[in-house]
């Protein structure tokens, strides 16, 4: 079982950073502009960030647009204490679907979903090595339902293999998800009731079909 206490390990690095007046470049993988909120709040006291939006499992295509626009939208408007920027990765919908060939009757939450992590996980170790970063992460584990160990697991792994830091993170901890609905009250975001892809679009469907 997996004892290791992912927000205490972030602080560790926190503090050896203030202690040592520097100021680390991240990159920061962003599954959405909510999710993204408490993040950048918290993160930004710390790093230099740049919010990288790569999602191509989500569905249909309106609803990738809405959410980038929004996650632009908060970049553009949160006053953060170090430089926030923002970059859209592609939209590669395809790619999405092929790696997730097999898997389609997985339910949410499984190997389906670990092997999404690992996609969009990829694609931010490649892009902060390409960029010079010092870290990448994601905002993934604030969600209650997304599987913090697993994300910290594939996220350590690319980074021996892109030779970039990863950022071990469990973003929920500490009200950081409460916090996260608190912002996007504050803010007015566009709030999904999905986490993005065809297969838990479809579950939500049956769910609300049920009620």
């Amino acid at each position: 079982m997996n004892q290791r206490n992912y927000q205490k390990e972030l602080e560790e690095i926190l503090k050896r950073h203030r202690e040592e007046r520097v100021v680390p470049k991240l990159l920061l993988h962003s599954c959405c502009a909510p999710c993204s909120s408490y993040v950048i709040e918290y993160l930004s006291s710390y790093f230099e960030i740049t919010v990288f939006y790569y999602n191509p499992n989500l569905y249909p295509d309106e609803e990738y647009e809405k959410r980038v626009k929004e996650q632009m939208r908060f970049v553009e408007t949160f006053p953060a204490k170090y430089p926030v920027e923002f970059l859209r990765g592609d939209f590669e919908k395809e790619r999405f679907y092929e790696t997730v060939k097999g898997l389609e009757q997985e339910t949410e939450g499984g190997e389906r979903c670990f092997a999404c992590y690992k996609l969009r996980l990829s694609e931010a170790a490649k892009t902060a090595k390409r960029l010079g970063m010092d870290y990448f992460t994601t905002t993934l584990s604030i969600s209650p339902l997304k599987n913090a160990v697993k994300l910290n697991e594939i996220g350590e792994t690319l980074a021996g293999e892109y030779g970039i830091a990863y950022l071990p993170s469990d973003f929920k901890k500490k009200n950081g998800y409460q916090r996260s609905v608190e912002l996007s009250k504050k803010y007015e975001m566009y709030r999904q009731d999905y986490c993005g892809c065809i297969f838990s679009y479809r579950s939500r469907q049956k769910l609300r079909d049920a009620q």
